[in-house]
């Protein structure tokens, strides 16, 4: 039946009670445990809901939802079913980067606004078998979860009578029945549908799909009024399903699966970007030094410095004129390999998370090992890099849709055009850790600086002197320049002789700004 679902007075929740996701997690509960859910995460059939800025772990659960008729309390598991009215679906979402933060109350991680959709279809539950009821879901299509209340390891009717030992369960409240295995991560622009039906029971009566869309949120937490999202691989592995869904990898090793007997570092570590001594950081009068100076002269002041390897070759840009500063964000991708790509290359991949984190003036630098014939990026992740405010992207691979890349304005220097799609020719690998790129070596935080040159690599720690060296030979190269136009030979002049190095020198302090002076004094 169709009905409306009125707002609950309480929403209860239960952890684990399904069979197969208790054995995806590796612990089988002895009796029901349960969590709150605030009535004003309710949600209709075709709503969005928000992944918030700087999250990544955001979960779908489709659960069965009883929906209490009469008030319960002390009642027995012989008589509770009669206290449900109705069944009908729910998407239990759950944000896991706040998980940690609340340590099992879920307030935070599951209490977002929409984070309980219901319906849309109501089922009267004095029509059905309560241990003969399905739930299904699907994301963008694709059947995800597909089981019964056969695999339960507390009926239905145990949750009920159990509540009401401790409360009274009132007419409207709604009572989540946990989720069976493969619950996983969804992202903006994915449409989850579940389902909750009683396909052997008169009519199969259904409630329908209840549809809800994935919206990308953009307004961060502050962090000077609560705890900030926080994500370690226990709950990528526990968002996901599973480590190699989450595109991680066992074994001693693994970067992020070291052995349990190491420091806390080797089994969390660090990301290199925050390890080591980047020097200054990329301020804005820096900025716009290394913009107003050529990639040739920055390349030139290198090469005087001993630093003859800051050439990323073979790139070039797809917007005439295009000029990139920025820092290194790297995306390594490794030859491909179906194992692999089976573990790594689906879900929220390395590739994803760096266009997905990508910070404002950040270039996105990519390995991809001087491999022309597949693409690296497409329009779908040009645009993700360009709404975060990236200074744009460097690739020694190739670029997918790039005429679409080009219109949305964002500067990327790569080998030019291919068709291909992931897991041709890569696997995404790991983000923010050192990379070559064109036959340069990246490391996270090092300056990037591009033109119709070519692009270059600049450690942090030089970048002040090389952008000052390199705009007062940009200045002595203009003023030759003139001297050439005015018809002076170049043997000489080209680079200075001692003579013409003395001429530059008056020229350059007659047309210095006179000191300021003292106030009440003439010039």
């Amino acid at each position: 039946m169709t009905d409306s679902i009125a707002r609950p007075g309480k929403i209860i929740a239960i952890h684990l009670s399904y069979a197969s996701r208790a054995e995806q997690r590796g612990r089988r509960p002895a009796s029901p445990s349960y969590f709150f859910k605030p009535s004003s995460s309710v949600g209709v059939s075709g709503g969005t809901v928000e992944r918030p800025a700087g999250t990544e772990l955001l979960a779908f659960e489709g659960e069965i939802a009883l929906i209490i008729g009469t008030p319960a309390r002390r009642v027995s598991m012989t008589d509770a079913w009669a206290h449900v009215a109705h069944v009908t679906a729910s998407n239990d979402l759950g944000l896991y980067d706040l998980r940690a933060n609340d340590k099992g109350s879920n307030v935070r991680s599951k209490g977002g606004d929409g984070y309980t959709p219901l319906g849309p279809n109501l089922i009267d539950a004095r029509t059905i078998d309560p241990s003969a009821l399905r739930v299904r879901a699907w994301v963008n299509g694709d059947l995800r979860q597909d089981d019964t209340t056969a695999g339960l390891i507390f009926p239905l009717a145990q949750l009920v009578a159990d509540l009401s030992q401790h409360f009274t369960l009132e007419t409207g409240d709604v009572i989540l029945t946990g989720t069976p295995a493969g619950s996983s991560v969804i992202v903006p622009g994915d449409v989850v549908e579940i389902e909750v039906d009683a396909p052997d029971a008169p009519g199969a009566p259904t409630s329908g799909r209840l549809v809800t869309t994935v919206a990308q949120g953009e307004t961060a937490f502050d962090a000077t009024i609560g705890s900030l999202p926080a994500v370690d691989d226990l709950q990528r592995t526990e968002a996901w399903g599973s480590p190699e869904a989450a595109g991680l990898v066992t074994g001693p090793s693994s970067r992020r699966y070291a052995p349990r007997s190491g420091t806390a570092d080797e089994r969390h570590p660090v990301p290199e970007r925050a390890k080591r001594d980047e020097g200054p950081t990329l301020s804005p009068a820096l900025r716009a030094k290394l913009l107003d100076a050529p990639t040739a002269g920055l390349s030139a002041q290198l090469r005087k410095r001993g630093h003859h390897s800051c050439f990323i070759d073979g790139v070039s840009a797809n917007l005439p004129g295009a000029k990139i500063v920025g820092t290194a964000k790297t995306l390594r991708f490794v030859p491909f390999r179906e194992d692999l790509f089976a573990s790594r290359g689906g879900g929220y991949n390395a590739q994803k998370r760096a266009f997905d984190a990508v910070a404002e003036g950040e270039v996105i630098v990519i390995e991809a090992r001087g491999d022309s014939t597949t693409g690296t990026l497409g329009d779908i992740l040009a645009l993700r890099a360009r709404t975060r405010g990236a200074a744009g992207v460097v690739t020694d691979g190739g670029v997918r849709d790039f005429g679409q890349v080009a219109d949305i304005g964002l500067p990327v220097f790569s080998q030019g055009a291919h068709p291909s799609v992931l897991g041709r020719k890569h696997v995404p690998w790991e983000v923010d850790v050192t990379i070559a790129c064109g036959g340069a070596t990246v490391q996270p935080g090092d300056i990037i600086v591009g033109d119709g040159d070519g692009v270059i690599v600049i450690p942090p720690a030089l970048a002040e002197e090389i952008a000052d060296a390199a705009l007062a030979q940009e200045h002595e190269d203009t003023w030759i320049a003139t001297q050439v136009e005015a018809g002076h030979p170049v043997d000489g002049l080209f680079p200075l002789n001692a003579e013409w190095r003395a001429r530059y020198e008056r020229s350059r302090h007659e047309t210095a700004p006179s000191a300021p002076t003292e106030k009440g004094t003439s010039a």
